[in-house]
């Protein structure tokens, strides 16, 4: 082992720069601490392939900087359509389409958000380097560093020794680093999924007028061999983006019959989709042309697991966030949330411990504290739906199939995501009352950069309408936005002790939900398409209000008074 003298020191090493581990750097840079960044690609974000769709609540109760900046979206999503595929031959499918954003509201007010990985966390990093973090790419962490027992940096395989006070890994589910550290064992292969992904180009005006804005997943019988076995891997997803799809279907690496997957079955899943399913074959197959096929792996099923989920994420020196600490969402097939949630966990504890002058166990215990008092966190790691589809295709069950589809992905997910979107709310909203305008700009401001492939730094499009001749429609936007957040502030402490109040009755919002949501939800379906010819209209009207807005009124208002010019 390296003496101290002879190997570069840090405050924070973060190994990996996908979505979280930039969050942290840039937490611990802005605290002051020296902070690097390794990402064993070429550039960040490289190694995570393909694209996903990063929910709202990712977006809303996550990093500051992401929801008032202007990262890098392909599609705003607007709901899911589940194709229940009972008999392909036939053309016997069911179509369960609750879970969609209402127009007017839609597609302004998103779901969630498409967005290729890659560029995504390459944005998330720069905004990291900016706020004083040091990025070395190209660069892999082989091992830790120990003195004493406890971590203290880490070893490149270049051979380099670098220290650090704190060691946090973000290098997702696949790298070695947590095992070698003694922290986690290796995820079990039932726990882990493989991604099949096939990558489309398409034209943009093609995705518009076939998707729209909603991901499009298929069920089916096993027998039918159109998707991985139920319950061992998700169906087969679609996801739109801006001129692209995405054809992803992925299946565990092993079944409870021990069987192993074969990569010739994807293959068939594939051919049967797209050869026998009609909205694919008639409408899709004619404007698409393959671009690359991927394949990826991410640890599905480790939240289900009460050993694994009970493991600690930390040790003297190093804590694990994201995919490397397990909380892959087990239903929505999506990490970014927990992974952005717990790297600011981590980064929060970590400038702790080091103004504490304490890195050990003891302390760092706070950090998974935290994380499983996370309502959301806890929640995504830990919902059974899309596991137990196994035994309705066991029993061959339609009824328990249709319901869990529901439950998983359809409007009865309020009956189990209710308490938890309320807690994060109401905690929220009693930190920084303020967080309300920001959340309305950031649903605005988002679309808009859609519009207009607006991100980063730079403008994209530009408006064929002057800013100068804005609209009264936008002046009253802006003012009352204005007046909201004097009123915000004006009555910022009593807001704070209401919603601290409140928080406690959140509890109760799930249940209240599994009792209501059979008659209301029949009631709310039936309303939509009745209100459908007023409110298409509508929803073109303010469509129309944010293709025409100067971008301005959509900024978030910096605590500092001052707009960051390097995001317009």
């Amino acid at each position: 082992m390296a003496p101290i003298g002879a190997r570069n020191e840090y405050d924070v090493i973060v190994v990996g720069a996908g979505f979280g581990g930039p969050v942290a750097a840039k937490k611990c840079a802005e605290a002051g601490l020296r902070t690097l960044m390794l990402e064993r690609g070429r550039r960040a974000g490289e190694k995570v392939i393909s694209g996903l769709t990063i929910p709202f609540y990712g977006f809303l109760f996550g990093p500051e900087f992401i929801r008032d900046g202007n990262p890098p979206i392909e599609r705003p999503v607007d709901g899911i359509i589940n194709y229940i595929i009972k008999d392909i031959d036939t053309g016997d499918i069911d179509i369960e389409d609750s879970l969609r954003v209402p127009k007017p509201l839609s597609p302004v007010i998103a779901f969630g958000y498409n967005a290729y990985c890659q560029p995504f966390c390459e944005w998330e990093a720069e905004r990291a380097v900016e706020s004083g973090a040091e990025l070395r790419t190209s660069t892999v962490a082989v091992n830790v560093l120990r003195e004493n027992g406890c971590v203290r940096g880490v070893v490149t395989d270049t051979g380099d020794s670098l220290g650090a006070k704190v060691v946090i890994d973000a290098e997702g589910c696949q790298g070695l680093l947590a095992i070698k550290a003694g922290i986690r064992e290796k995820y079990p292969p039932d726990t882990i999924s493989l991604a099949d992904v096939y990558d489309y180009e398409m034209a943009k005006e093609d995705v518009d007028r076939i998707f729209g804005h909603t991901l499009r997943f298929c069920w089916g019988w096993d027998e039918q061999r159109v998707a991985p076995p139920l319950g061992y891997g998700n169906g087969l997803m679609v996801w739109p983006y801006r001129n692209s799809l995405h054809f992803i279907q992925d299946q565990c690496l092993k079944a409870e019959s021990g069987k192993v997957p074969s990569l010739k079955d994807f293959d068939e899943y594939h051919r049967n989709i797209t050869t026998r399913v009609p909205w694919w074959k008639d409408d899709v197959a004619p404007h698409i042309s393959l671009r690359s096929r991927m394949w990826d792996g991410f640890e599905i099923y480790v939240g289900l697991d009460e050993d694994l989920r009970n493991m600690p994420n930390h040790t003297d020196g190093m804590i694990l966030i994201g995919d490397a600490a397990g909380l892959e969402s087990t239903e929505l097939c999506d990490g970014v949330p927990a992974a952005w949630f717990s790297a600011e966990i981590a980064a929060d504890v970590a400038i702790e411990a080091i103004r504490a002058g304490d890195t050990s166990t003891s302390f760092l215990k706070r950090y998974d504290e935290r994380i499983r008092a996370h309502p959301i966190i806890q929640w995504s790691i830990s919902r059974t739906n899309r596991h137990d589809l196994r035994y309705a295709q066991r029993d061959h069950d339609e009824k328990r199939l249709k319901a869990l589809i529901h439950n998983g992905w359809g409007l009865g997910g309020f009956t189990h995501m209710s308490t938890p979107l309320a807690e994060a709310m109401l905690g929220a909203i009693s930190e920084d009352p303020a967080i309300v305008t920001s959340w309305i700009r950031m649903y605005f401001r988002y679309f808009y950069n859609w519009l207009y492939e607006r991100f980063g730094e730079h403008h994209g499009k530009l408006s064929a309408v002057s800013y100068g001749t804005q609209t009264a429609g936008h002046r009253a936007f802006k003012r009352s936005l204005e007046s909201l957040d004097r009123v915000l502030e004006r009555f910022s402490s009593p807001i704070k002790r209401a919603a601290a109040f409140v928080a406690p009755a959140s509890v109760v919002a799930n249940p209240v939900m599994k009792a209501l949501l059979p008659i209301l939800e029949p009631v709310y379906l039936v309303l939509v398409r009745i209100l459908e010819p007023v409110t298409e209209p509508l929803s073109k009207k303010l469509i129309d209000f944010v293709k025409r807005a100067d971008p301005s009124i959509f900024d978030s208002p910096r605590k500092k008074g001052v707009r960051d010019a390097k995001d317009f």
